[in-house]
């Protein structure tokens, strides 16, 4: 049996900017994408830490410094905005209590700070 755990997450991004008339995704700078060990094309879900809003979208390569939602995501957020951009995977459940997740830190203008596991209770 497997069960879905958090993989990794880019944690308090700041939205660069929201394309309404772009195909769906989110553009994220391909550093950040290297640090959090994501995948272009993986689904990531996207949570706003400054209206609430939570939706899900995949990954696109993106310019260097650069979050931005595209499609019907451009609605839910603004540029500025802090957001969560996390990613899941499936993991053996005998080995669920021993995953560590990889967190990425940015600052305001979405250079990487620092990486940290998620501490395991």
């Amino acid at each position: 049996m497997k069960i879905d755990m958090l993989y990794s997450k880019i944690h308090r991004a700041t939205v660069t900017d929201a394309d309404l008339n772009y195909e769906g995704s989110v553009s994220i700078d391909p550093a950040l994408i290297k640090k959090a060990k994501m995948f272009i094309n993986q689904k990531v879900d996207i949570v706003n830490c400054n209206n609430g809003a939570r939706f899900s979208t995949y990954i696109i390569e993106g310019k260097k410094g650069e979050i931005c939602l595209n499609g019907a995501a451009a609605r839910l957020v603004h540029r500025g905005d802090k957001v969560i951009i996390i990613a899941y995977a499936s993991i053996e459940l005998n080995k669920a209590a021993d995953h560590e997740p990889t967190v990425v830190f940015v600052d305001d203008n979405n250079k990487f700070k620092e990486i940290r596991k998620e501490k395991k209770h």
